[in-house]
Order: structure tokens, then C-alpha cells, then sequence
């Protein structure tokens, strides 16, 4: 680490400023009502009316995701800190590969819409590391992110610009593409000993509560990350109001599942820190088209009963027959609830809900994202293997210590959890 990572680190630093010194400029209010398919007031304007919607988004990406990953009782600075890595990373190369090829390779002007848009590209990364969470190292992560977003740039600009399809938050371009790149790559790097497991795998009371800080912070402000890149005022509200009612319709439906498929009837904590978010990831798609709040809250009830049923059946069945370890369940959360988006997204503009898109061109836009997730996945978890990089040993997963200078008493965790008893010592009579 000492000397890898740091040259890693500096040399994409580097790069990435000279290459903005020459292909960044600031926006005006012509690139900006461009960007916004709007012509009245300035484009200073109408940026600072998506700089509350960027705020939202800013903490979900940061805090939301970032706290989100701390379940693991031994790697909750990992989660939080290479999250924050990733992000800050990924938002630099975001807006240039995305400003590049949106401006087929001219002048990239940058601005609070752009700034969103970086943002968007992060989360493909962040969906993705849930998947490899304590198996990997820094270095390797930040390859993945200089990938992941090139690749998904790539299949964003195929899907709105080449398909013209609908997908406004993103449920196919950036959830079910992040999640099966994860996968892929988790796939890949298939380690046979943790087949049964790790020690470190495992939460304690104070791990699953961070976690659920983040469940919340991601839950409350959804709807701006559904509403934010909507063309027009009217579509933003539509999206909002969307979220907002497949959200709540989702909490209840995951809530009332797990505790179904419980044997005793009680609630998984795994369950609610992530299945009652996927109402988000779900009506994503079809957010601001005009499918009814009770279309939202159908939408809503499914992704919660799929997320649900994935944690309980389908992630035990990945880790022993398909070799996939997903360590939080993106494909709970992200890959099947942004598959359901998907289709919902067929189905709303086959019924008339949007006139901005065709059945074949939604169904285009789902294969895709899935096709070019697997492939970049698979390019991505074969160079993640090559040894140099720093990849933890079995033994080492799931442990901050390995990367992280850690407090004395997380090397002998067993001590945390057990009261000190100081006994005054009586004196002898």
C-alpha cells in the first residue's frame, strides 16, 4: 500500500487536471437552457433550480451509500471511507467521459446539471463495490471506477441518445448496470474458501444501526434522485410524487415479507435496511411519465416483495451454485428492482403513459444495460486479478485493519464487547 497506492492515487489526479485544463470550461446560459431543453430566463438561473435537487443527491451518494455499507462489524471504515475514494473520483472522471461524449469530444462545459450527472455516473461504482465490499483493495477500486463509469458513459449515451429511451432515474442505466457489473465482477473473483463464509462477515447491534442511518438518508431523499434530470417542471413533480408514493407502498410490502418468510415471524434488519428502498430503484424508469400514483404504489409493492425474496432465497443460491458472492445483495436492491423498472417502463409506454419513446426502443435500452454490464464486468474482474494490486488474502477480508490504521481495540475485537470490571483490591486483614 505504502507506495502503490499513493502513485495510484497522484498519477490519476494528475492526469485527470491536465485533461481538464484542456477540455473544461465553465457553462453559460446558452449550453445551459441547452442542456435543459429550455429557452426562457438565463441559464444561471435554471441551474440554481437543480442546486437544491444536486444537494440531495450529493448526500445520498456520500452518506446514504457510504453508511449504508457498514453492517459488517469489522469494516465499517472501509465502507464509509473507500466509498468516499470512489466517489470523489468518479465524479471527476464522470464529468469528463459523459461531457466528452455528450459533446462528441469538443469542449466540456460543466455546471450544476453536469455536476448531477457526475454524481449519477458514481453510483454505477458504489452499487458495484457492495457487491466485491471486503474483498478487494483501494487500488483495485479505483481501476474499477475508471472503468465502470467509462463503460457505463458509453451504454447512457447508446440509451438516451442513440435508443431515445426513457429512464429518468435511471433504474436500467444505473441500478440493474451497476448491479450486474458488481456481479460479474464479484463472479470473477470467486474466492473458493469463503464458500462457507468468513468470521468478519457477519454484523453486530451497532453495525446494522449505522447501516440503517444510511437507509434512511437514501430513503428520504429518493425522489430528488428520480426527479432531477426531468425535462421539463411538470415531469420533475410527476417524478416526485411517483417516488414518494412507491417508496411508502415499499416499506410496508417489505416489511410485511419479512417477516413472512421468517419461520418465527420476526423482521430481518438485512431486509429493511435495503428492501424497502427498492420502491426507488423500481419506479425509477417510469418515474415521470403519467402512470397514475397507484401505478407508483403497484410498482412500488413489487420491487419490495422481489428485494425481499432475493435476500432470502436467490443470494444463498448465487454464493453456492452460480459462485457469485454478493456481499450486500445489490442484486436485491439494485439488479432485480432496476429489472422491474425496466419492464415497468415497456409496460407504461406501451399503455400510452410516454410519448418519448417506443416499447422496442425501452426493451433495447433493458438489453443493453445488461449485456454491456456483463461484458464490462467480465474485462473488468479479469484485470482486477492480476496480482500486483494488492488483493486482501482470504484471511484478511472483511478487516479494516489491513488498510486501515486502525484503534487498539479493534485488534482484539472480543475485548469490545465485554464490560471491564476494575476490582478494588481489599487489603489483607
Amino acid at each position: 500500500m505504502r507506495f502503490k497506492f499513493p502513485l495510484m492515487a497522484i498519477g490519476l489526479e494528475v492526469a485527470i487536471i491536465i485533461l481538464f485544463f484542456f477540455y473544461v470550461e465553465y457553462e453559460t446560459d446558452q449550453t445551459t437552457n441547452q442542456q435543459l431543453n429550455r429557452t426562457n430566463a438565463t441559464g444561471a438561473d435554471r441551474s440554481m433550480e437543480l442546486y437544491p435537487l444536486f444537494q440531495d443527491v450529493h448526500v445520498m451518494i456520500f452518506v446514504g451509500f457510504g453508511f449504508l455499507m457498514t453492517f459488517l462489524k469489522k469494516y465499517g471504515f472501509s465502507s464509509v471511507g473507500i466509498n468516499l475514494l470512489i466517489a470523489a473520483l468518479g465524479l471527476q472522471w464522470g464529468t469528463l467521459v459523459q461531457g466528452l461524449l455528450h459533446s462528441h469530444g469538443h469542449t466540456v462545459h460543466v455546471g450544476i446539471n453536469s455536476m448531477i450527472n457526475a454524481d449519477f455516473s458514481t453510483a454505477t461504482v458504489l452499487i458495484s463495490f457492495g457487491a466485491v465490499l471486503g474483498k478487494t483493495s483501494p487500488i483495485q477500486m479505483l481501476i474499477m471506477a475508471i472503468i465502470e463509469i467509462t463503460v457505463f458513459a458509453g451504454n447512457e449515451y447508446l440509451v438516451a441518445e442513440q435508443f431515445k429511451a426513457s429512464d429518468v432515474g435511471a433504474s436500467m442505466t444505473i441500478h440493474a448496470f451497476g448491479a450486474y457489473f458488481g456481479l460479474t465482477v464479484a463472479g470473477v473473483l470467486y474466492r473458493p474458501r469463503l464458500k462457507n463464509g468468513h468470521e468478519n462477515e457477519e454484523s453486530v447491534y451497532h453495525s446494522d444501526l449505522f447501516a440503517m442511518i444510511g437507509t434512511l438518508f437514501l430513503w428520504v431523499f429518493w425522489p430528488s434522485f428520480n426527479s432531477a434530470i426531468a425535462g421539463t417542471t411538470e415531469g420533475q413533480v410527476r417524478a416526485i410524487v411517483n417516488t414518494y408514493f412507491s417508496l411508502a407502498a415499499c416499506v410496508l410490502t417489505a416489511y410485511a415479507f419479512s417477516s413472512l418468510v421468517d419461520p418465527r415471524g420476526r423482521l430481518d434488519m438485512v431486509h429493511i435496511q435495503n428492501a424497502t428502498l427498492a420502491g426507488g430503484v423500481a419506479v425509477g424508469t417510469c418515474a415521470d411519465m403519467k402512470i397514475h400514483p397507484y401505478g407508483s404504489m403497484i410498482i412500488g409493492s413489487v420491487a419490495g416483495l422481489v428485494s425481499v425474496i432475493g435476500f432470502k432465497f436467490l443470494t444463498p443460491f448465487f454464493a453456492s451454485r452460480l459462485r457469485i458472492q454478493d456481499t450486500c445483495g445489490v442484486h436485491n436492491l439494485h439488479g432485480l428492482p432496476g429489472l422491474v423498472g425496466g419492464l415497468a417502463g415497456i409496460v407504461a409506454v406501451a399503455l400510452g403513459a410516454s410519448d418519448k419513446s417506443t416499447t422496442a426502443m425501452q426493451a433495447a435500452a433493458v438489453g443493453s444495460s445488461i449485456g454491456t454490464a456483463l461484458v464490462g464486468g467480465l474485462i473488468t474482474g479479469l484485470i482486477l486479478k492480476i496480482p500486483i494490486l494488492g488483493q486482501p488474502s482470504d484471511e484478511q477480508c472483511y478487516d479494516d485493519s489491513v488498510y486501515w490504521e486502525v484503534p487498539r481495540w479493534r485488534e482484539h475485537d472480543r475485548h469490545f464487547h465485554e464490560p471491564i470490571i476494575h476490582k478494588q483490591l481489599e487489603p489483607e486483614l
